[in-house]
């Protein structure tokens, strides 16, 4: 099995790659990213986080404040997984409608 499999899995995941692309611009809270995210179900995104969080493609920080804030950011891993997602998804953009 190709080791990169589970990368790819991961990458070709519809709420993976939108939360990269979203995360790409800046960090953004939970809630946020729900927002963001139109139609993701707490779960999924929660799901979404752990997996990208497990691959070292996200960071998740925890600020020692009251009430708890917590923020999640891309990693360089990530960053650099957001590039070709970025281009990727251009050309969906540019070519949409077109066939």
């Amino acid at each position: 099995m190709c080791p990169c499999r589970d990368m790819l899995d991961l990458l070709a995941n519809k709420w993976s790659a939108l939360a990269i692309g979203i995360l790409e611009e800046t960090p953004h809270r939970f809630g946020e990213l729900r927002r963001l995210l139109e139609g993701v179900s707490p779960k999924a995104l929660s799901q979404t986080l752990k997996r990208l969080e497990s691959q070292n493609l996200v960071t998740r920080t925890v600020y020692a404040e009251v009430p708890a804030r917590v923020e999640y950011s891309l990693t360089d891993l990530g960053r650099s997984a957001a590039v070709p997602l970025r281009s990727l998804r251009e050309w969906v953009e540019a070519n949409a409608g077109t066939g």
